[in-house]
């Protein structure tokens, strides 16, 4: 489809986010394809409604995730209804971040009463008395962004089905569909071997010691203190072993005391955030094994783990229900979890420790099986993971959100309105403001 005219609310690089990125290689093979499209970022957004009055859109297209650089794209999502993609199926913790900073906590409580009409209200309590908790996990706060788009588009089958499971979602299945995530590239092994050169010579790193990765931010939530766990018990089996930290710290995990804490000083190297693409795909290629852990999880899959299996690198993941049809390996037993070839070793969250010093283990003193998972890896990647195939099927969505009828916003089966101010974009607000002085409605 040519001569598509299209509105595109996400950040975009130099926001330091795999969405930005994301919507940087999606919008990129897009308009290579004939589309025109205009980014919105936070900084552009308020162009939105007068731009769009004068020459509409075909479609708006807004990319969510769980983190505050989406804040503002909810009054737009809620006013213009278009294609919502959800890269976490949880928005709970920025959505009520949002609400809660602007003291509109009358509004939180009402949207998580109408978003969870199974749960007891008093449960958005937790959030109002500040106990910003793993419990955010539990309850996924997308229902008015379901219920008001056009469509919406998730990544892969299994988050599909948890997003129309979810009390409140029922009857909407013919609206939320699957699509493939596309990131990274792929790295043949003539670069790959340049870039372990080149990589491990900047930081000092021996060219035969085996280089554990863990790239994106540095959080509990990543599971580093348990890698970092995992690798000093593992020391005395592989004692060349090293970890590379690639990424931004966090502010609530003081990662460097963490790492003195196990004596580790000497086999952990921090690179900061890498902010080139072609960098970043060089230091991936540049380990042996990248370690993609993920507690608790909103829904999301991993770009740094699509990047590493491009690069042909050995993988470990967290063993999530939305990940549940990858082919992996248990390292408890070794067997593999589905009938096809696996493509990466999943750990168990409940027998984490242990499991992940099996996996880090074995994969430190096996060569042959870091190369069998980073060929099975990278083929797999380009079955399912490449930025064509992702653009692919934004142009068949596309195509079926702008055949759907935008409709009346909250035009919804369910007995209970929604809030009152989701449907409100301040028309209500303004008409009081100008009510004193005699004008008229402004629209």
């Amino acid at each position: 489809m040519t001569s598509v005219r299209i509105a595109w609310f996400s950040p975009f690089p130099p926001c330091r986010t795999g969405i930005a990125a994301c919507s940087a290689d999606v919008v990129t093979a897009l308009r290579s394809r004939g589309y025109a499209i205009d980014p919105y970022p936070a900084a552009a957004a308020h162009d939105f409604p007068w731009r769009h009055r004068r020459q509409p859109y075909d479609l708006v297209v807004y990319q969510f995730g769980n983190s505050s650089h989406h804040d503002y794209e909810w009054a737009y999502a809620l006013r213009y209804p278009g294609l919502v993609v959800l890269h976490d199926t949880h928005l709970h913790h920025a959505r009520a971040g949002f609400l809660l900073r602007e003291r509109r906590v009358a509004d939180y409580r009402a949207e998580f009463r109408w978003n969870h009409p199974g749960v007891s209200p008093d449960a958005a309590e937790l959030a109002v008395a500040g106990f910003d908790s793993e419990l955010y996990y539990e309850w996924n706060m997308v229902r008015s962004l379901v219920w008001t788009a056009r469509l919406v588009a998730v990544h892969g089958s299994l988050a599909r089905d948890r997003v129309i499971g979810k009390p409140g979602n029922r009857g909407i299945e013919d609206k939320v569909v699957a699509i493939h995530l596309g990131h990274g590239e792929l790295v043949t092994p003539e670069r790959r071997e340049r870039a372990r050169k080149d990589v491990r010579a900047k930081y000092g790193i021996a060219a035969d010691a085996v280089l554990f990765g863990c790239f994106g931010g540095i959080t509990p939530e990543k599971r580093v203190p348990q890698v970092l766990a995992a690798l000093a018990a593992i020391r005395l089996y592989a004692p060349d072993a090293r970890l590379l930290l690639a990424g931004t710290d966090a502010a609530h995990y003081d990662v460097r005391a963490d790492i003195a804490a196990h004596g580790l000083e000497d086999r952990v190297t921090m690179t900061g955030y890498l902010d080139d693409e072609r960098d970043l795909a060089d230091h991936l290629a540049a380990c042996d094994v990248s370690l993609n852990l993920r507690w608790p999880t909103a829904g999301e899959t991993s770009g740094p783990w699509l990047r590493a299996l491009a690069a042909g690198v050995a993988t470990v993941i967290t063993d999530l229900v939305h990940l549940g049809d990858v082919p992996s390996l248990d390292p408890r037993t070794w067997a593999a979890r589905t009938a096809a070839a696996p493509v990466t070793i999943a750990i168990d969250i409940l027998d984490e420790d242990h499991s992940l010093r099996l996996a880090m283990r074995r994969l430190a003193t096996d060569p042959a099986l870091r190369e069998q998972l980073g060929r099975a890896g990278q083929a797999y990647w380009q079955r399912e993971h490449t930025v064509v195939m992702m653009a692919d099927d934004y142009e068949r969505i596309i195509e079926q959100a702008i055949a759907r009828p935008a409709g009346r916003p909250f035009d919804t089966p369910h007995d209970e309105a929604p809030p009152v101010h989701i449907d409100d974009a301040g028309e209500r607000r303004l008409r009081a403001l100008l009510e004193p002085f005699g004008i008229g409605d402004p629209f």
